[in-house]
């Protein structure tokens, strides 16, 4: 997607707005195409014309896929200090301090093709489930990981392993490997994507993409039925910036606030109701 230049010079009340507008057009366009550096560059062009908390946060985002940690943060913070209530910028500024501690003021830029097909993050009935990992990789490792990227899944005997940008980051928690485990031997085939991390956690969207003719009749992900079978997670688009995509799926949990992982979700207490559907009751035309 192409946008005409703008002039970013002094301009009426307007134009300015409407020079704003197209900029951020432009930089969530770039952010979706991974356009990393194009996209950190519009941004800078946007906030020439003054300040915007939301051009900080999505500044700061290219940053970090650049790999420039320190620089992302400090753009978080700033974001933060326009808006106070920036949960957003809040966030990301605690997590960016514990990935700084492991992996340091810069790390490898993210691949390209790294992030999960928009297709993933809406949820279907029986075709689509969430699941935590366990046995996270460190938090260096994990500094490449962000709210978005794909996922592969990966059968190694009784467990099911997750790698993002070719690192491995975790495995996924038993009771939903069990099941999957099961159906992937016969042929079925899964996509993932990440929703959710913060410095103990990562959560997954997995979507059942391929389902094998021996499989027939067998469901993914058990769930009550509900008025609709569709959710879109992504309003709009996923390049809204992956932290927002968070928010969307994640409002009921709190970063900062996960200490422990098994205390969260027990394995053993992970029941198919994991995977009840967490619909916004749209009703059916």
């Amino acid at each position: 997607m192409t946008f005409p230049d703008v002039e970013t010079n002094q301009q009426s009340p307007v134009n300015l707005t409407r020079t704003k507008r197209q900029l951020a057009e432009q930089a969530i366009a770039q952010a979706s195409a991974a356009q990393w550096e194009d996209a950190a560059d519009t941004n800078r062009k946007l906030l020439e014309l003054g300040p915007d908390p939301e051009a900080e946060n999505r500044l700061a985002k290219a940053l970090w896929e650049l790999g420039s940690l320190g620089e992302a943060r400090e753009h978080y913070q700033t974001a933060l200090a326009l808006d106070p209530t920036n949960r957003i910028a809040e966030r990301n500024i605690d997590r960016l301090k514990v990935l700084l501690n492991a992996a340091g003021e810069k790390t490898v830029p993210a691949q390209e093709g790294s992030k999960a097909p928009v297709s993933i993050f809406v949820e279907e009935t029986g075709k689509t489930g969430f699941a935590f990992l366990t046995d996270l990789a460190s938090p260096k490792e994990l500094a490449q990981v962000n709210p978005g990227d794909a996922v592969e899944l990966v059968p190694e005997r009784s467990r099911l392993i997750a790698f993002s940008n070719g690192v491995r980051i975790g495995v996924v928690e038993p009771r939903v490997a069990a099941r999957l485990l099961k159906l992937i031997a016969d042929g079925n085939k899964y996509a993932a994507g990440v929703t959710s991390l913060g410095d103990k956690d990562v959560r997954l969207i997995i979507r059942e993409t391929f389902q094998d003719p021996s499989n027939y009749g067998k469901v993914s992900f058990p769930t009550a039925a509900k008025s609709t079978d569709l959710r879109p997670y992504t309003k709009g688009t996923l390049v809204r910036e992956d932290e927002e995509l968070e928010d969307d799926l994640e409002d009921d949990v709190e970063d900062e606030e996960i200490e422990n992982l098994d205390r969260v979700l027990p394995p053993e207490e992970t029941t198919d109701e994991a995977f009840v559907e967490e619909t916004d009751e749209l009703e059916e035309p």
